[in-house]
């Protein structure tokens, strides 16, 4: 890495990527994401490969130049006053670091592609997500997958993009650190990816939804390789994703509470497998 550029001017076009990051997105523009936050960018600079540019205060860039070291010359490093990459991203919760990152290839987001390496081992915990549309649900569930033992998430066609900026700073920067799998937009791709994970890589499923042929939690007993499937909060999991599955367990709440969020349910649940795989 040569040494960092310094950005004196808010209209300078080499910080463009990061300008007005609060208002445009990026998914699916020049195949960037956007990250923000020390600790984020230290998971992310473990894939440096994915770095596109960097843009930090002065103060961030002393405390980390350490780590930027080994950068590649191809990754730009910018740095700026606190205001002014203020005033270059549109919003001031940045606490001195943006990351702007290349997004993984969709090829390298199928099935077998980010998660092959898993079909053949003894062990396996897959936390699987149907219709998560909200970020910081979808943040929560990465953050929750990494701190209890999943080995990778796999997400429907109709769930958020875990990359965007919210569900990146939610997660603590687990989606970099967490393999993942996205199922394609195509007819029934969904179905065919949970018989799959059936048939093919010997998962059993369990399906969390409360219902009357669901099994209370602590009476599972945990298969060596499963996948634990979660559905979005409104409509839970649909008929079809509820039939793949080999069995449904449920939380028995207390009082008159129906259910918790999503993400609080799935950390319930893969804290008693990862519990389980202990005792």
């Amino acid at each position: 890495m040569n040494g960092p550029h310094v950005v004196t001017d808010p209209g300078d076009s080499r910080v463009e990527v990061f300008r007005d990051v609060r208002d445009r997105d990026l998914r699916g523009r020049d195949g960037l994401f956007m990250a923000e936050s020390e600790l984020v960018l230290r998971r992310l600079l473990a894939t440096p490969h994915r770095l596109h540019a960097l843009l930090l205060s002065q103060g961030k860039y002393e405390q980390l130049e350490h780590l930027l070291v080994g950068l590649p010359e191809s990754v730009p490093v910018h740095t700026a006053s606190l205001e002014l990459l203020g005033d270059v991203a549109g919003f001031h919760v940045h606490r001195g670091v943006l990351a702007a990152g290349i997004r993984p290839d969709a090829s390298e987001l199928e099935l077998d592609a980010a998660l092959g390496h898993l079909r053949d081992v003894d062990d396996c915990t897959l936390l699987l997500a149907e219709g998560i549309t909200n970020v910081d649900n979808m943040g929560s569930l990465f953050r929750n997958a990494a701190a209890l033992g999943v080995d990778g998430v796999v997400l429907d066609p109709s769930c958020c993009d875990p990359l965007y900026r919210k569900s990146i700073r939610v997660a603590m920067g687990h989606v970099f650190t967490m393999p993942w799998a996205e199922v394609g937009p195509d007819a029934g791709a969904w179905q065919m990816a949970l018989k799959r994970l059936r048939s093919e890589w010997n998962c059993t499923l369990l399906g969390a939804e409360c219902c009357d042929d669901a099994r209370a939690l602590w009476d599972v007993q945990w298969p060596r390789r499963c996948g634990l499937l979660v559905g979005s909060e409104g409509d839970g999991l649909s008929a079809a994703s509820l039939a793949a599955c080999d069995a449904l367990v449920e939380i028995p709440m207390h009082g008159e509470v129906p259910s918790v969020n999503v993400a609080s349910a799935a950390a319930i649940c893969l804290y008693e497998r990862l519990r389980s795989s202990q005792t």
